[in-house]
């Protein structure tokens, strides 16, 4: 059976989970008792609520007489660092674009990467079915990107296939009318453009993971193509270590895939994708090898983490009251188990406390692991992000992001001038149909906390795109995007009532409602000025003997503010942090007494002036 490996690489939201699922369904690989649920490869709840991948999924499927290893890539910018690696699983991508919203961010840097990589490329055009596309402009688009990323003539005669993933439908004609109600049109460029791997099944074996996953039973799994030669179970063989050593060890499991199983083999051959277990810190670009053939590949780019969070164990009165784990043990072995399949996060214990110095990719991906830990139990605080600087030839330097925007027309002002606040620098600017397009480069840390700003200003109605760019000097030290506004904190332990919410609501905008536990320095709501205010939320109106005109009137209060985490992560200035239990997400200020917390100012400016 022939085998061809290929990646589906797109920016977010343009389909490619979709498309996978239609492939698998049309192939006929699954067995007749299996169903497939919507977005199958998105295994987890928080793929399936957020629509988004999270990481790179191996799959398989057979079509006539060939086996077809199919990677559903990421398409958030945070998760991009698995694309570079996965283009040397295959010998091919194919590119998909919605035929509405065009080449985005996310989509040149993932064609960037596939050109840069030298595999075979095939465009797609998803999402044909929709009302409104603008198909002819978009295939524009995509020719104009791979010449401005300098695709040589073979990758510029890229071939194309028009399909609505959702529907099932392809066609190699632009025009939505000659839709087939089949995969087949796709199915068959696969085969015929995608190129076969080249193998050599007769030299000694070399394979190298560009992919990790954990399993308890049998720890960290190697995911990766064959190189050359064979592999077989229980086989001895060595692993060639990045810093140059070598690690023997043997083969415990092997797997292949296929549909929505991982299948364990006895052996696979060159040119296949196959997982592996049997060495316990296994790394991503390591090269595993026959003993007596001793060839290690050339190590792997893995994307340095540009965000970091400090997590610590939840301090606040209420800790231990909702969480499983609420230890410093439990917690930094969960951190650790992450980096097990999380090549781009780096966990770093702070000497002589209970806090981590946690590094990822992005605010999203930081997000995605408190969830998660959240979700499973686990107690804990958190910073504000902060970017990662490096010094470079003795210059200090800070991430850039590329940043795109789709705004109304009406609105978009207010977002130019935000972001001009954040240091970005505009490129370009466009309109069209009412909505403004700008593309600007700004400073990682210029985003943080501008989400939750860019949403208000655009009243949910605008498109934001970012990805990273590079390391820039610093052009000052200045702490970029820092709330304005003060806030309202609680000085007592208690519930809430509505007696005293009303009174406080006149200071600012609460985000707790009656009937809620607070405790002393905990943040119950914005204040209407710079400055933070003290308040008390848990004051029960005095009862005397005195008849009062207006003893029946009933307080009507104003709807607290939501405050999800994102938006917590987001808000959060330098002196406060989000508690996080299984059951609330709190914010807090880092001392919680007035008078821990004026001692802790005076520190502060003291050292300053120093």
């Amino acid at each position: 059976m022939e085998i061809r490996n290929v990646a589906i690489i797109a920016h977010v939201d343009h389909g490619k989970t979709t498309l996978v699922d239609q492939l698998l369904k049309q192939s006929k690989t699954l067995e007749a008792h299996e169903e497939i649920a919507e977005r199958a490869m998105d295994s987890n709840d928080l793929e399936r609520e957020r629509g988004i991948t999270i990481l790179a999924k191996t799959t398989a499927i057979h079509y006539k007489d060939y086996k077809i290893n199919i990677l559903d890539t990421p398409g958030h910018a945070d998760f991009g660092g698995e694309v570079e690696r996965i283009m040397h699983m295959v010998d091919g991508c194919v590119l998909l674009v919605d035929a509405y919203e065009g080449t985005m961010p996310q989509t040149r840097f993932v064609l960037k990467k596939a050109l840069e990589a030298h595999v075979k490329p095939i465009v797609v055009i998803n999402k044909v079915d929709r009302p409104v596309t603008r198909i002819d402009e978009v295939m524009d688009e995509v020719l104009e990107l791979f010449m401005e990323l300098g695709a040589d003539d073979d990758q510029l005669d890229f071939p194309t296939c028009y399909v609505s993933a959702l529907n099932g439908t392809s066609s190699l004609d632009p025009d939505p009318a000659t839709q087939e109600a089949t995969m087949d049109n796709l199915f068959e460029m696969i085969v015929n453009e995608i190129p076969a791997p080249i193998v050599d099944l007769e030299d000694g074996l070399q394979l190298q993971p560009a992919l990790l996953d954990y399993n308890d039973y049998v720890g960290r799994i190697g995911i990766g193509r064959i190189q050359r030669g064979t592999i077989h179970l229980n086989d001895n063989v060595v692993c060639c270590r990045a810093d140059g050593t070598t690690t023997p060890f043997r083969v415990q499991k092997l797997y292949t895939f296929l549909g929505l199983h991982r299948i364990e083999v006895d052996e696979v051959d060159a040119g296949d994708i196959c997982a592996f277990a049997g060495l316990a810190d296994i790394g991503v670009g390591e090269t595993v090898c026959d003993p007596q053939h001793i060839d290690p590949l050339p190590l792997l780019h893995v994307d340095e983490p540009t965000i970091q969070m400090v997590f610590g164990t939840n301090t606040s009165p209420f800790a231990g009251q909702e969480g499983k784990f609420v230890t410093a043990t439990k917690l930094e072995e969960r951190l650790f188990r992450e980096t097990n399949k999380d090549v781009s996060l780096k966990v770093e214990r702070i000497p002589n406390s209970e806090e981590w110095i946690v590094s990822g990719r992005g605010e999203l991906h930081l997000s995605i692991l408190i969830e998660t830990l959240r979700r499973e139990g686990y107690e804990l605080q958190v910073s504000r992000p902060h970017v990662i600087i490096k010094n470079i030839d003795g210059v200090k330097c800070e991430p850039y992001e590329d940043l795109e925007i789709e705004a109304p027309d009406d609105c978009i002002g207010s977002v130019i001038e935000s972001l001009g606040l954040r240091k970005g620098i505009m490129d370009d600017m466009s309109s069209d149909n009412g909505m403004t397009k700008v593309h600007y480069v700004i400073p990682s840390r210029g985003l943080i906390g501008f989400m939750t700003n860019f949403i208000t200003m655009t009243r949910g109605y605008g498109i934001i795109n970012h990805t990273f760019l590079e390391y820039r000097p610093m052009d000052n030290d200045s702490i970029v995007g820092e709330r304005k506004l003060g806030v309202l904190i609680s000085i007592d332990t208690g519930q809430t009532t509505a007696y005293s919410l009303g009174s406080a609501e006149a200071r600012g905008v609460m985000f707790v409602g009656p009937g809620v536990q607070v405790y002393e320095g905990m943040i119950v709501g914005e204040h209407a000025k710079d400055n933070d205010l003290v308040v008390n939320v848990t004051k029960l109106k005095e009862k005397t003997n005195t008849r009062s005109s207006t003893k029946d009137s009933t307080v009507v209060l104003k709807r607290p503010r939501i405050m999800n985490l994102e938006t917590c992560l987001d808000y959060i200035n330098e002196d406060e942090l989000v508690e996080i239990t299984p059951e609330s997400i709190r914010l807090r200020k880092r001392y919680l007494t007035e008078n821990e917390r004026k001692r802790a100012f005076r520190a502060k400016n003291a050292a300053v002036n120093d």
